[in-house]
């Protein structure tokens, strides 16, 4: 009897000065999908905007956790009303917390995307 199945795709190992450890990589902010791990340059996130998420929302993902940088902080009222607008939800929480809940909701196999502002 397997305790935790490994989870598919990329998962953030730790964390670094450069930011988020992926692989062999580190990351100063980070877009993923359940398939690839892929640098981003974030606007503020105040400025964020549905257009800044477009490379993960193909497939379109149950839902998106956004981490919002070294604190927690509420997304643009704009980009969740048009990820909601596309049947997209949104979960937000500082970087640190949404790498790791990443990990914990692939190992349960679910189909979310993540955008993680700098540390």
């Amino acid at each position: 009897m397997e305790r935790e199945r490994p989870a598919g795709g990329p998962i953030v190992l730790g964390f670094t000065a450069g930011g988020f450890r992926v692989g062999e990589t580190a990351y100063p902010a980070l877009l993923m999908t359940i398939e690839e791990a892929m640098a981003w340059t974030p606007p503020a996130l105040d400025a964020l905007t549905i257009d800044d998420l477009a490379p993960i929302l193909t497939p379109v993902p149950e839902f998106v956790l956004i981490g919002t940088g070294a604190t927690l902080a509420r997304p643009p009222a704009a980009l969740v009303k048009a990820l909601d607008d596309r049947g997209i939800g949104i979960e937000a929480m500082d970087s640190r917390a949404a790498a790791r809940a990443w990990g914990v909701l692939r190992s349960e196999g679910r189909g979310i995307a993540a955008a993680l502002l700098p540390l």
